[in-house]
């Protein structure tokens, strides 16, 4: 199952890109279904959210067209990103600690706090992500919809990884 998933992502990350080069080919139905297992598959740890999520995409290509379905797919996933990261800040630990822990099980309070403050950027991160893809969805050209939503976006996570990998680094230097 681990391979599967490793073999997959791949996929799941060029979804948007797929979406352009074979919608045409293939029609908006497959296309939608593939997308709705892919997502609820995607989420292990939040199966529930993210099969609901994938219902959502069904729902919204029944009700309207099936590609609505389609391009709300990364508004899906910025949506379950969204809500378990919020979730942790509520229910905790907050999700960056929980990463920060594998690698320091004895995190001192000042790194809790950095943690919990990298989890709510992330938070924004992905309403903003999200409202964006939402916007490529709703109104914007099925080319210029793969574009932000399967280059650009990746973009701005490399950003927010590398910003938050110059902050950690910088905070944790010693001081001269």
């Amino acid at each position: 199952m681990r391979d599967l998933k490793w073999c997959l992502a791949p996929l799941m990350m060029a979804w948007p890109l797929l979406i352009w080069w074979l919608h045409g080919h293939v029609g908006s139905w497959p296309l939608l279904i593939t997308g709705a297992l892919l997502l609820a598959w995607r989420f292990p740890e939040a199966r529930w959210l993210a099969v609901i999520a994938a219902g959502g995409l069904i729902l919204l290509g029944l009700l309207g067209d099936a590609e609505w379905g389609i391009r709300a797919y990364p508004v899906a996933i910025n949506a379950v990103m969204l809500t378990l990261f919020a979730f942790s800040l509520w229910q905790g630990p907050p999700f960056i600690e929980r990463l920060a822990r594998l690698r320091e099980p004895d995190l001192p309070a000042s790194g809790v706090r950095y943690t919990r403050r990298v989890t709510q950027a992330w938070c924004v991160f992905f309403v903003v992500n999200g409202s964006v893809a939402a916007w490529t969805a709703g109104y914007a050209s099925l080319a210029l919809w793969s574009l932000y939503n399967g280059v650009i976006s990746y973009g701005l996570i490399a950003l927010m990884f590398a910003g938050e990998w110059c902050c950690r680094y910088r905070l944790r230097r010693p001081s001269p």
